[in-house]
């Protein structure tokens, strides 16, 4: 908890104090729900399960399905209206900020085909989703990548891109692997 805690500190300037974030983040408790739930949906507990998620949605605003994966680390700044999907992978040190959805392409069309399959997104470590992005699919987001506000991403995003638009395309790759959000660089070193 303490080296979770202390990641956020480092990437919100809001941050005051870890007593604080706990108290009022609403992308932490959902969070931790997760944690408890997800370890309900391993042992089979589907109903407990969603119980606990349903509950953490009705508090937070976040939306987070109790089978999706999530590595350590994650911050969800601000938070309303995320929504993260069954078979949704994230890895470390993700960064995901409000009205994000890591979603699926077709949920309402032959609903029990679909049930076993991997249907919403892979997000590596690292990984940078600015405000109301859509990430949609069985797609993988590369380590380091940046998906910029509003952006509707369909397709798999190489390693350290910057995804804008709708649909999303590549605008830069940027080997600076320091945390930049919304995929801004450093003005002044850009020529």
């Amino acid at each position: 908890m303490n080296e979770y805690l202390d990641s956020i500190i480092k990437r919100d300037p809001a941050a005051k104090d870890k007593l604080s974030i706990i108290l009022t983040y609403p992308g932490v408790k959902a969070v931790i729900f997760h944690y408890f739930a997800n370890k309900l949906w391993n042992f089979k507990f589907f109903l407990f399960a969603r119980i606990i998620s349903q509950f953490s949605r009705f508090l937070t605003g976040i939306e987070i399905h109790p089978a999706a994966k999530i590595g350590k680390n994650l911050f969800i700044d601000h938070g309303m209206g995320v929504v993260i999907g069954e078979t949704s992978e994230i890895g470390n040190d993700v960064t995901i900020y409000h009205g994000v959805t890591l979603g699926g392409i077709s949920p309402a069309e032959n609903s029990e085909n679909q049930r076993s399959l991997k249907r919403h997104p892979t997000l590596k470590d690292n990984v940078i989703v600015g405000s109301s992005a859509q990430i949609l699919g069985p797609i993988t987001v590369g380590n380091y990548a940046r998906v910029g506000a509003n952006a509707v991403v369909l397709k798999n995003v190489p390693e350290h891109a910057t995804m804008v638009g709708n649909p999303a395309k590549n605008i830069s790759t940027i080997t600076d692997s320091t945390f930049k959000p919304y995929g801004v660089r450093d003005i002044d070193g850009d020529k």
